[in-house]
């Protein structure tokens, strides 16, 4: 008796408000993707194909942050058609650079920024997708880093837990062998906050992290905070440190809150 082949399960890759850096990732991963798509098949994923098929998904890997009424609705209807929902950069995990508006007036920007701001349609804030729907797992960074997209991947056809880790940039600068950017020349670093995935990129070329993967697993911002002021950086300063593309994660926006701007 003939055994009955099994269908490869379905990933779509959704996009929302988003530069396309992360799906890009995907598409740089070359010959590790075909060995992805040999796996699975990829049945929905405009930046890559024409050929557009429905769901149900097995995974859904969704890039970018909610901004729109439109966005917020196909949200929904993404997470209702998947059975796994990744959220893959800064934009889905924690609503973007975008979300920098969120301390806005939004209407006032568009104001400024278009002919006829009329035409404009688009939510007060910028949210990560998390605030909308349920997401089964996250993967962080600005983009995201190509072998934690791999072995997130690998882990869920196989059903284990991805090994994504969960400490600081410091981890990967000490073992890169670096020398501490912060103690050594006095320059301002979230690499002690921030999670790794990046290998420390910024501090090997004595630039501080600015926090691309976002906040580590219990960090302490409050310290942070208060060694930048020792380094002599202004309450403004601090408070732009903590405001970048992971601005609307809630342990750095807390921390951008705390600071008193004059």
């Amino acid at each position: 008796m003939k055994s009955e082949k099994r269908a490869k399960p379905k990933i779509g890759v959704f996009k929302f408000a988003s530069c396309d850096g992360c799906q890009l990732t995907l598409l740089d991963a070359e010959e590790d993707l075909l060995a992805v798509a040999q796996a699975v098949e990829i049945a929905y994923f405009p930046e890559a194909s024409r050929r557009m098929r429905k769901g149900p998904f097995d995974i859904a890997l969704v890039e970018g942050s909610i901004t729109t009424h439109h966005d917020a609705q196909r949200i929904h209807q993404i997470r209702r058609a998947s059975k796994l929902l990744v959220t893959i950069g800064a934009c889905a995990t924690s609503g973007g650079i975008q979300a920098l508006r969120n301390w806005q007036d939004a209407g006032e920007m568009a104001r400024v920024v278009y002919a006829r701001p009329s035409y404009i349609s688009t939510l007060k804030l910028s949210t990560p997708i998390a605030e909308h729907v349920e997401v089964d797992y996250e993967l962080r960074g600005c983009p995201i880093q190509k072998g934690q997209l791999l072995e997130l991947l690998s882990a869920l056809l196989a059903g284990r837990k991805p090994n994504v880790p969960t400490y600081s940039v410091c981890v990967e600068c000490k073992r890169r062998g670096s020398v501490c950017v912060m103690v050594a020349q006095g320059i301002p670093c979230l690499g002690p906050v921030t999670q790794a995935g990046c290998g420390a990129i910024c501090p090997a070329y004595n630039r501080g992290c600015y926090g691309c993967f976002g906040p580590m697993e219990s960090p302490n911002t409050t310290a942070l905070s208060d060694h930048f002021r020792i380094l002599g950086q202004t309450p403004t300063q601090i408070q732009h440190a903590w405001r970048g593309m992971n601005a609307w994660a809630w342990e750095f926006r807390k921390a951008s809150e705390e600071v008193k701007v004059p």
